[in-house]
């Protein structure tokens, strides 16, 4: 993946650090647009899609929780919410509505850099992975990994990128019992600490979408103390 083909819209009010932000995505060879306000970005997201967004909460016009869930609707872009709130209720609200990653203010530059290099590597890796399949098939359940699709009997379940390199390796490792070190070093692509509650909200999110329409041949089951496992059928 070339970086300089790699987009990132910024949707922050304040100026200072819109610009900052703005010069560090351009010296690592990233395109940038931005907007500082949320109806605005929203508009340029739905009209070119973004290979990444940074997406403030706080804005002036409307928060980016609202602008997050309006952009879900449409589409799967990757997005690190930006707040000066590092509450812990903020953060799994951003997750419960689609976010896949966060970050409180103020960040070291250094550790968004990382964050963000590794979710583009989550979401554009598929062309380095040829030996690998890129689809699954399990009962119903159908995963494309060149569209970043799951969908049920033709019912998509609208994963975020994340969300879905979470439930694929659930399945290529089905009746396993996989540690939490584990899937944040494999889905993540971060070392697991033990505040971080990401991994559980967004297993949370995909047991939701799961239910939500009908499925329930295979069920994400806790481990306590050690991980997740997604349960095998009885005819295996």
């Amino acid at each position: 993946m070339g970086a300089s083909l790699v987009e990132v819209l910024v949707i922050e009010d304040d100026q200072v650090l819109g610009a900052q932000l703005g010069e560090l995505l351009r010296l690592q060879g990233y395109r940038v647009r931005s907007s500082p306000l949320g109806e605005c970005g929203l508009a340029m997201a739905l009209t070119k899609a973004p290979d990444l967004i940074l997406l403030d909460v706080m804005l002036p016009d409307v928060n980016g929780f609202s602008v997050l869930r309006r952009l879900r609707e449409q589409q799967q872009t990757p997005v690190i919410m930006l707040t000066a709130c590092g509450a812990e209720e903020e953060r799994i609200r951003g997750l419960r509505h689609g976010a896949d990653d966060y970050l409180a203010k103020p960040f070291n530059s250094t550790e968004l850099q990382l964050r963000i290099d590794a979710i583009l590597r989550r979401t554009r890796t598929a062309d380095s992975r040829a030996i690998q399949p890129t689809s699954l098939t399990v009962d119903a359940l159908v995963l494309d990994r060149q569209t970043l699709r799951a969908r049920v009997a033709e019912q998509d379940l609208a994963l975020t990128p994340l969300q879905f390199r979470l439930l694929w390796q659930l399945i290529v490792q089905r009746g396993e019992v996989l540690t939490k070190p584990y899937l944040y070093r494999v889905v993540f692509e971060r070392e697991h600490s033990g505040y971080d509650r990401s991994l559980d909200m967004h297993v949370s999110q995909i047991r939701r979408k799961l239910k939500g329409i009908g499925y329930h041949e295979r069920q994400i089951r806790t481990v306590w103390g050690k991980g997740y496992v997604l349960s095998a059928s009885e005819a295996e």
